[in-house]
């Protein structure tokens, strides 16, 4: 049984870096460690910060650490990066990009790998959040890679959705996709001394004005920027908090994380289904039998799933 070191409670972020990297690798005993981090999970609050390349997110999120340490919070980022094709590993290592917190004990910076995934996040991204969150961090963020359309998965692991959007740089068009208008709890229009921020942040006030649901939170859209020095980062924290309070106030919080803990459960599910067909391929009998037999077209493909299914449930029972 593997056993979570003493040192992981006392704060020793070495312990920390080795139990998610643990989790990302997808060890034998993740499961078993997640089992003994989940009690301890459930009071960091999450931020997401996602956006179109080159919006400046990572200097966005550099200036908001440095307005949370000083709140005297802790602070744990995971900053999701595109994979290497050789290595698979983080292609652009926001840890450099943030090397002004490395010797900050209340700090804690992650750089994850993509690993094929399309939604912007890597797969085990909720996982090491869990970590973090156990380990005592009170904000953790998430940047993600950055890649448009697919940046949804995000508010399905955040409490508060930033979306970063730059003038000049085709966000007028990418305000208009509504999947992108519909995860921002907050808009932060960043590098706002160029020209054009005005124009972006009015063409957002009108697309929200032809929201329906204007019942619920009207994300509000803050200028920022970090050319010569960070400007609007105190009110975009303010913002964050603003709406931090109005997740509590109307019982939303709870809402989204008891939906999110069931969601997670069902992902758990499927993951451990998927990985009992997978073990079933991966040797010589009856499902690559059948596998070949669709292939040959000899039986359709829902047929054979429900076999295997069959199988597979049949095989546990005897376990």
């Amino acid at each position: 049984m593997a056993e979570i070191p003493q040192g992981f409670w006392t704060g020793d972020q070495r312990l920390l870096a080795r139990e998610i990297s643990l989790v990302e690798d997808e060890m034998p005993e993740k499961d078993e460690v997640l089992r003994q981090l989940h009690e301890h999970t459930g009071h960091g609050y999450i931020l997401g910060f996602t956006g179109s390349p080159g919006a400046g997110k990572s200097s966005l999120v550099d200036s908001i650490i440095r307005e949370i340490r000083k709140r005297n919070q802790t602070v744990g980022v995971i900053a999701v990066d595109p994979s290497s094709p050789f290595s698979g590993g983080a292609f652009l290592g926001d840890r450099i990009r943030m090397n002004e917190h490395a010797m900050d004990e209340g700090v804690f910076v992650r750089s994850m790998a993509t690993r094929g995934s399309l939604g912007g996040l890597a797969k085990t991204t909720k996982e090491v959040v869990k970590v973090m969150d156990a380990f005592g961090i009170d904000w953790i963020i998430i940047e993600t890679v950055g890649v448009g359309q697919s940046e949804l998965d995000i508010m399905y692991i955040a409490d508060t959705t930033i979306v970063v959007l730059t003038p000049g740089a085709g966000d007028s068009i990418q305000s208009m996709k509504a999947g992108i208008m519909e995860i921002a709890d907050i808009f932060a229009i960043n590098k706002c001394d160029m020209p054009g921020a005005d124009t972006l942040s009015l063409e957002v006030n009108i697309m929200l004005d032809m929201q329906d649901d204007h019942i619920k939170w009207r994300p509000p859209i803050m200028m920022t920027s970090n050319l010569h020095k960070a400007e609007g980062v105190v009110e975009l924290l303010d913002a964050i908090e603003t709406h931090r309070n109005y997740l509590n106030e109307k019982g939303l919080f709870a809402e989204k994380r008891r939906e999110r803990t069931k969601n997670e459960t069902l992902d758990i599910v499927n993951h451990q289904w998927q990985r009992l067909v997978y073990e079933e391929v991966s040797h010589p009998g009856r499902v690559n039998e059948l596998l070949a037999k669709v292939a040959a077209r000899e039986v359709d493909p829902y047929t054979a799933a429900s076999k295997i299914m069959d199988w597979i449930i049949a095989d546990q029972k005897k376990a």
